[in-house]
């Protein structure tokens, strides 16, 4: 498959009175949250949750993973990787958003962390929400990594997930909704507590939602 970029559907009626997503309120409210950080010694990863402002207002930046890829193929996905030694999980988010898509954030551009979330493929991941601001280029996904970019606007990003259960696991399985699909943990469960913290200010945890059977291959 060709990589393609799916812009950013119109309807907006959840921001209909102005945008809630501005760099000021993720700013302030990641300032406010305290981060709770996993104690493993599981491999470290780290995910962008990278916001890009287009015309009719901030989107953030979602992928699909090629079907060919041997990790999590035919998967959504925040751009990301595995930390490489010596860098942060700061550097990493930034360098791992340019080598997937194209789009280049310096470090004025990472706003802070969410909570660890290590997941059942045996990684520790790191969420980053970098602010990118308008683009300048188009986004160039990497084929090799990238099979679709989604642009997902406020009004989706406000979504109320479902909850459900997985035969043989305790706990809740988390379930967001998108465009006709859903999204689980670690994916879904990332980007539902972006939208807890900074649309709504509330310290929601997630990392305790569980991960299907697929999130391990």
């Amino acid at each position: 498959m060709t990589a393609e970029t799916v812009n950013s559907v119109p309807d907006r009626d959840a921001a209909a009175g102005g945008a809630v997503l501005t760099r000021e309120r993720c700013v302030h409210a990641l300032n406010r949250f305290q981060v709770v950080a996993a104690d493993t010694g599981g491999r470290r990863a780290a995910v962008a949750l990278a916001v890009v402002e287009r015309p009719d207002g901030p989107v953030l930046l979602l992928t699909l993973r090629p079907s060919r890829m041997r990790a999590h193929p035919g998967q959504f996905a925040l751009p990301g990787g595995g930390i490489d030694a010596g860098e942060t999980p700061e550097q990493a988010a930034v360098r791992e958003l340019e080598e997937e898509l194209g789009v280049a954030a310096d470090s004025n551009a990472v706003l802070g962390r969410l909570d660890d979330f290590v997941t059942r493929s045996g990684y520790m991941i790191t969420p980053v929400v970098v602010w990118v601001g308008a683009l300048e280029d188009p986004i160039r996904p990497n084929p090799d990594e990238v099979a679709m970019v989604f642009e997902v606007t406020e009004a989706e990003l406000d979504a109320e997930p479902a909850l459900g259960s997985l035969p043989g696991h305790i706990g809740n399985l988390f379930q967001w909704p998108f465009r006709g699909e859903h999204l689980y943990a670690p994916t879904g469960a990332i980007i539902h507590q972006f939208r807890e913290v900074v649309l709504h200010d509330r310290s929601t945890r997630v990392t305790a939602f569980v991960q299907p059977d697929f999130a391990s291959r």
